[in-house]
């Protein structure tokens, strides 16, 4: 009994196939978002409620403090344990999410690199007296494919593939994963056409904003959203914080929030497309259930 993924870039309906995969196959789903582990970031993360669940166990939930750092080894570790108990239940395991390294963290043969607190707080030390180019740099002479596959603004993996060359000896873009699953999968890709993927987000983005996200912004700032080193930085509390502080206008903010989650869903296409194990379907075709269940049936 195969797992069954379904991915693609962030407001693309992921959720409501896999409810209702889930609904139709008997199964429980595992998020692989990184952003929806953390408890209370909930409107900014379009988190399912409990009455959208419709009673189905969903796993990998609100499952970290906003003041601890994701971490794609516990979250491997802890996802693994998920499927295999679901699987043990009888039910089928339903993994959805964008976020492309915890989706392959779970599903593909992939080793995590060492992690020592020691050698990453000297290096953030030096990203804040160097700034990102001086890192970037660095990284790019030690590992030029590493470089290739991280942004070159996107501090948090240059650190970190700074502190796996230094600790294993051996360049990170050889811990990278391989497209080879550790378990039998099929994985289905929903297709959003750009433009209509653009209004789509634009549209989340502002409905978050009238649901409350600046309360609970404002709450989760009283529970350590600031000490936060990945949750503090999540699209949408990040720019919720700085309109918080005065930086930018609540225009401002929702604005940078649409621009800088419509570049996440770039990332994300770029991420997932070129896996040829993925089925591609139309996020909006009438028949998309009945067409997932054909692929999940042929696989």
């Amino acid at each position: 009994m195969p797992v069954i993924a379904v991915v693609g870039p962030t407001a693309g309906c992921k959720s409501g196939l896999a409810l209702a995969l889930a609904r139709r196959l008997d199964g429980e789903i595992v998020n692989a978002d990184a952003m929806q582990l953390y408890r209370g970031m909930d409107i900014g993360t379009a988190k399912l409620s409990l009455e959208e669940r419709q009673g189905i166990p969903h796993h990998q939930l609100d499952v970290l403090d906003v003041r601890q750092e994701a971490s794609v080894a516990a979250y491997q570790r802890e996802a693994r344990l998920d499927v295999a108990g679901i699987r043990a239940r009888g039910h089928r395991p339903i993994l959805v999410g964008g976020s492309g390294l915890y989706v392959r963290a779970a599903l593909d043969r992939l080793e995590i690199p060492p992690t020592d607190p020691v050698v990453r707080g000297r290096l953030q030390d030096e990203l804040a007296q160097g700034g990102i180019e001086v890192m970037f740099a660095r990284l790019l002479r030690a590992d030029p494919l590493a470089a290739q596959a991280i942004q070159p603004n996107n501090d948090r993996r240059v650190v970190r593939a700074l502190e796996v060359i230094e600790l294993t000896g051996r360049p990170f873009s050889a811990s990278l994963p391989t497209r080879e699953y550790d378990v039998p999968t099929i994985t289905i890709g929903l297709l959003v056409p750009r433009p209509e993927l653009d209004e789509r987000i634009a549209t989340r983005v502002h409905r978050m904003w009238g649901a409350g996200l600046l309360d609970e912004v404002g709450r989760l700032e009283v529970a350590g959203l600031r000490e936060g080193r990945t949750a503090a930085k999540a699209i949408g509390y990040s720019q919720a914080l700085a309109h918080l502080d005065g930086v930018l206008t609540a225009e401002q903010a929702v604005e940078e929030t649409i621009t800088t989650t419509r570049r996440l869903a770039r990332r994300q296409e770029s991420w997932f497309r070129p896996d040829a194990r993925i089925h591609w379907l139309a996020y909006d075709d009438p028949r998309l259930t009945d067409r997932a269940l054909d692929v999940v049936g042929s696989g």
